[in-house]
């Protein structure tokens, strides 16, 4: 990688990161189900000029429903509950890990040897971070943040079964993150009205302020479109392996922003399975793909070869833990 796009993928790290801040402190008396319809439907609008993913219409769907609704409506409600957003950020590493055992199961994708190793230590880190939390977190807040992750795994595997990111080269998966919002902002309303009440929404409403202005632009502007758009260009460049292990300075971001403006200084358990988790998510991540059969040498073609480089790249994107 050149030092401009080393400079590009450490800010996008560092955008990704301090999203978890950003979104708990514009989140402060809104309903979270309401904020996360809020922030889908701006980035929804963005499907007039982003062109749609070549995927079918119901994987976009799963796609909304898992890998967005599902994550960040239980990330939102967990970080309402309290959770410290330097340890959201490190929980939600652990989709990394549930993706490669759902594709397993599902995808029948063999793991390597690597990833399997990858996945031990993912669970560990995952079993010390628990066993280790900060007496202000909440175990509910936990185990949320871990079923927002478990989701987002869910919708990794739809998007990778659907090879959503093929002929659409670096814009892929930003199409498929606007056009999939679409399936958000009214589930979303729904679900608010139902478990937060008209109440709550009203005085949502009402109280939407500068912070949650700014923080919807952050989520959806910054993080959500120009994050990704970077991201993905970073990918058409460089080869996936030297660009997806930034992704794990997101995590690394969160816990120091926390500590150094919020006070919230994680405890030792939580460094160590932290350490523990993020070198699992890596030797998950980077390791060598599971072997697959070779193509007849008559049906090889270089451009055959750019495509299948392509979607190993963008699901290598997905299980780093990019965000959308």
């Amino acid at each position: 990688m050149s030092r401009r796009d080393m400079i590009l993928a450490a800010t996008v790290a560092a955008l990704w990161g301090f999203n978890f801040l950003v979104i708990e402190w514009g989140m402060a008396g809104i309903p979270p189900l309401l904020f996360v319809a809020i922030r889908f439907a701006v980035v929804a609008a963005f499907v007039v000029v982003v062109p749609p993913p070549r995927a079918r219409w119901t994987a976009v769907v799963g796609v909304g429903l898992f890998m967005s609704l599902g994550q960040f409506g239980l990330l939102y409600i967990a970080l309402a509950l309290g959770l410290q957003p330097g340890l959201a950020a490190l929980l939600m590493q652990a989709q990394a890990v549930f993706t490669v055992v759902i594709a397993a199961g599902v995808l029948r994708e063999r793991p390597t040897r690597g990833q399997v190793i990858g996945v031990g230590l993912g669970i560990v880190g995952l079993a010390t971070v628990a066993a280790g939390r900060g007496g202000d977190a909440p175990a509910i807040a936990v185990a949320l943040a871990l079923a927002a992750a478990l989701s987002w795994a869910v919708g990794n595997v739809i998007s990778r079964r659907a090879g959503v990111v093929t002929g659409r080269g670096p814009l892929g998966a930003l199409s498929l993150t606007v056009w999939s919002a679409l399936v958000v902002p009214v589930p979303a309303f729904g679900l608010a009205l139902v478990f937060e009440g008209p109440q709550a929404i009203g005085d949502g409403l009402a109280g939407f302020g500068i912070p949650a202005l700014i923080s919807t632009i952050y989520t959806a502007g910054l993080c959500t479109l120009v994050g990704y758009a970077i991201f993905n260009s970073l990918l058409g460049r460089n080869p996936s392996a030297a660009v997806v292990p930034w992704v794990l300075l997101a995590p690394v971001v969160a816990m120091s922003a926390a500590a150094v403006l919020l006070g919230q200084v994680p405890a030792p358990a939580e460094i160590i399975g932290g350490a523990v988790l993020v070198v699992g998510v890596l030797v998950t991540t980077v390791g060598r793909r599971p072997r697959t059969p070779r193509p007849p040498r008559r049906a090889r073609s270089r451009g055959r070869s750019r495509v299948r480089a392509r979607v190993r790249a963008a699901a290598d994107a997905e299980a780093a833990g990019a965000p959308v």
